[in-house]
C-alpha cells in the first residue's frame, strides 16, 4: 500500500505531456490487448475499448468483463495502474480550468477577441460604462485594464488585462489593434486635476500609437487641457466637470431638462439617440426627416452638428452620419429597411 502511494504521488508530479501520452497508451494497448486475450468477450475494438473506459473512469456497467483467468489478470493490472493514472490525469485537466480561471480573474492572459470596446481605467464611471455598453449590445464583448489584484466585474463578457496602460505590451494582450473603441477615464485616485489629464495624455499617445483605426474616447477633468492633446488623434473628448456643471445650471433655469439629457446618454430612460446611415432615396434632409417621422422617429442631427432644423433642403452627402430619436423597436425597423 505504502509503494502505491509513492507511485501514486509520482504520477501527480510527472510532466502533464508525458501523462497523457502515458495514459493515452495505457488506453490504446488495453483495447488491443483484451481483444486479443479474450476475442469472444470483446468481438470488436470498440467493445474493448468501451469495457477499458468504464474501468478506468470506475463507472463499471457490467455489460461487458473478462471471463478468462489471463483477461482478469490483466483487469487486475488495470484497476491497480490504470484508475491511478487515468484518475491524475483527470485531476491535471480539473486544476488546469482552475488555473485558468485564476489567470483570467488576475488578468494574466491575452485577449484574442476583436471587434471589442477597450475600457481603461476601472472607476465608478466604467462600471456604468460597462453597464450601459451591455445594454446596448449584449453580445458585445469588452476588456477592462487597470493595476487591480482582480477583476472587480464578474460578467462572462467583461476581459480583465492587469498592467499599465502605458505599456504596449499590456496593450497588445488586450488585442487593441483589434478593437472597435478604446474609452479612457482619468484617473480620479490623482487629486491633482493637472496630473491626471497628464497620464490621461500618455495614455492616448500610447492607445494611438496602435490602434488608429479605433474610435478613441477621452474623459478630461478640465476643457482647458484639450489643447494638450493637439498632436494625439482622439475622436471625442468628454469634459467632466464643465459637463455636470453645465447640466445642474441647465435644470435650475430649465425644469425637467435633465430628465431629457438622461433620455439621450442612456438605455434606462425612454427613447434613445440612435445612428443611421442615409438611404439612396433621401436627396435632401428634409426627404429624411419626413421618413422618418412617419417610422417613429426624429432626425435631430448629422456629425458636423444639431442645425437640421435649418439645412433641410441641404442635400445629404452619401457618407454623412444621421442621428435619431426613437425607441428600440423602431430603430430596429429603421434599420432593416
Amino acid at each position: 500500500m505504502f509503494s502505491l502511494h509513492r507511485i501514486l504521488l509520482k504520477l501527480v508530479h510527472l510532466n502533464n505531456w508525458i501523462l497523457f501520452w502515458s495514459s493515452t497508451t495505457l488506453l490504446l494497448v488495453s483495447t488491443i490487448m483484451m481483444v486479443a486475450l479474450e476475442p469472444e468477450t470483446f468481438p470488436t475494438l470498440f467493445d474493448s475499448f468501451w469495457w477499458v473506459m468504464t474501468t478506468v473512469t470506475t463507472v463499471g456497467y457490467g455489460d461487458y468483463y473478462p471471463v478468462t483467468i489471463t483477461g482478469r489478470i490483466y483487469a487486475i493490472f488495470l484497476y491497480i495502474f490504470g484508475i491511478g493514472l487515468i484518475g491524475v490525469v483527470i485531476g491535471k485537466i480539473i486544476d488546469s480550468f482552475g488555473v485558468l480561471r485564476k489567470m483570467r480573474e488576475e488578468g494574466k492572459l491575452d485577449y484574442k477577441g476583436k471587434n471589442h470596446i477597450v475600457i481603461i481605467g476601472w472607476s465608478k464611471k466604467a462600471e456604468y460604462a460597462v453597464e450601459e455598453i451591455l445594454q446596448t449590445d449584449p453580445s458585445m464583448e469588452i476588456v477592462l485594464i487597470d493595476l487591480l489584484e482582480k477583476t472587480p466585474c464578474a460578467n462572462n463578457r467583461v476581459f480583465y488585462v492587469k498592467g499599465s496602460a502605458t505599456n504596449h505590451i499590456i496593450l497588445e494582450k488586450a488585442n487593441i489593434i483589434g478593437s472597435r473603441a478604446v474609452i479612457i477615464f482619468a484617473d480620479h485616485k490623482i487629486e491633482d486635476s493637472l496630473l491626471a489629464d497628464g497620464k490621461t495624455l500618455l495614455i492616448a499617445t500610447a492607445v494611438e500609437r496602435l490602434a488608429k483605426n479605433a474610435h478613441t474616447t477621452v474623459e478630461v477633468l478640465h476643457e482647458e487641457h484639450i489643447e494638450n492633446f493637439v498632436h494625439v488623434h482622439v475622436d471625442e473628448f468628454v469634459v467632466t466637470h464643465e459637463t455636470v456643471s453645465r447640466m445642474a445650471v441647465r435644470s435650475a433655469f430649465t425644469k425637467g431638462v435633465s430628465y431629457v439629457y438622461s433620455q439621450l446618454m442612456s438605455h434606462k430612460y425612454g427613447d434613445d439617440l440612435y445612428q443611421i446611415t442615409p438611404r439612396p432615396d433621401w436627396k435632401t434632409y428634409r426627404d429624411a426627416f419626413n421618413a422618418l417621422i412617419l417610422e417613429g422617429a426624429t432626425l435631430i442631427a448629422n456629425r458636423e452638428g444639431i442645425n437640421i432644423s435649418r439645412r433641410l433642403d441641404d442635400p445629404i452627402e452619401r457618407d454623412m452620419e444621421l442621428y435619431i430619436i426613437c425607441d428600440k423597436t423602431s430603430y430596429e425597423k429603421i434599420s432593416n429597411t
